[in-house]
């Protein structure tokens, strides 16, 4: 017990975190040789699944620049700006850093039901969803203001008085247990498991386009929070991955691209400025109550 109150140091916690990311994407790339080993044995390889898979790692890349580029500054920067407004002084310790992950795992649980339920998360977040194939690669699958929305979410901590770092750290740990959960090759887990943790089950019930599954299981490592606030599914039959409309496409253009084309064509094309508004910050496929203000649009890619 004293162990877990002891001081841990601001370059310690960036120092397992640096470890962990690292490290662990290693292992991805090692466990997504065998995925696609399983899937040549079970006879379902083929070049449109390898392009996808190629594609998702395109995305982290064009991710990854955009972050660097534009939204690296504005993350920490945010944090540590509101640091010095902090409630308490909350000291780091592996207790008040576990307290952390899970706060910061309900945070990521209302960003993600954020960036489903509002169009304009929605186009950055479609493009996570754009795969019809369910890999470990896919959690790896990005879209361009993805890095923008959870700080929002993840604010509060800080305000709180948790150190930016310690809250860095925690939505590592949210998103490096999740990228565990992108897999068919694990099935149903024993049962307390499934009842209290997000489980590659529960998660692919999350990647589904079937209409029992659409909008569920948005939680981060604790499924306990899908079945406090209503939004849980339990995985009974087979999941169809991708979008209710899909983009049919492996270019990683399109794919990165496709929810911001289809979100601004939309508010183009819709009458009234107060329809434009209800477009950009309602649901997807959001329509104004008079039908004779909905616009007639084709079906492309992205919707």
């Amino acid at each position: 017990m004293e162990f877990l109150l002891s001081p841990i140091s601001e370059a310690d916690i960036e120092w397992l975190e640096t470890y962990i990311d690292n490290w662990f994407f290693v292992i991805a790339l090692a466990f997504l040789g065998f995925e696609l080993i399983r899937y040549a044995v079970l006879k379902k390889l083929n070049w449109t699944l390898v392009g996808d898979t190629l594609t998702n790692f395109v995305t982290l890349a064009f991710f990854i620049g955009l972050t660097i580029l534009f939204l690296g500054a504005f993350y920490i920067s945010a944090y540590y700006y509101a640091f010095q407004y902090a409630i308490f002084n909350i000291e780091i310790n592996w207790v008040t850093v576990l307290i952390c992950i899970v706060l910061a795992d309900l945070a990521y649980y209302w960003e993600h039901q954020f960036v489903h339920r509002v169009n304009l998360g929605w186009a950055t977040h479609t493009v996570h969803h754009s795969s019809p194939f369910f890999n470990i690669s896919v959690a790896y699958r990005f879209g361009p203001l993805d890095a923008f929305w959870p700080v929002f979410f993840h604010l509060p901590l800080v305000i709180l008085g948790f150190n930016p770092i310690v809250v860095l750290f925690a939505e590592v740990i949210v998103q490096v247990y999740q990228t565990l959960l992108h897999t068919e090759s694990v099935r149903k887990l024993p049962r307390p498991f499934e009842a209290i943790l997000n489980t590659p089950s529960h998660h692919r019930v999350h990647h589904g386009s079937n209409p029992r599954y659409l909008d569920k299981n948005y939680a981060g490592i604790f499924i306990i929070w899908d079945r406090l606030f209503g939004t849980f599914a339990e995985e009974k039959e087979e999941v169809v991955y991708g979008l209710v409309k899909p983009i049919n496409s492996i270019n990683p253009f399109i794919a990165f691209f496709h929810g911001f084309y289809r979100l601004i064509r939309d508010v183009w094309q819709m009458p009234g400025v107060r329809n434009k508004f209800g477009v950009v910050f309602g649901p997807p496929g959001w329509k104004p109550a008079d039908p004779a203000m909905t616009p007639t649009t084709k079906n492309v890619p992205g919707e």
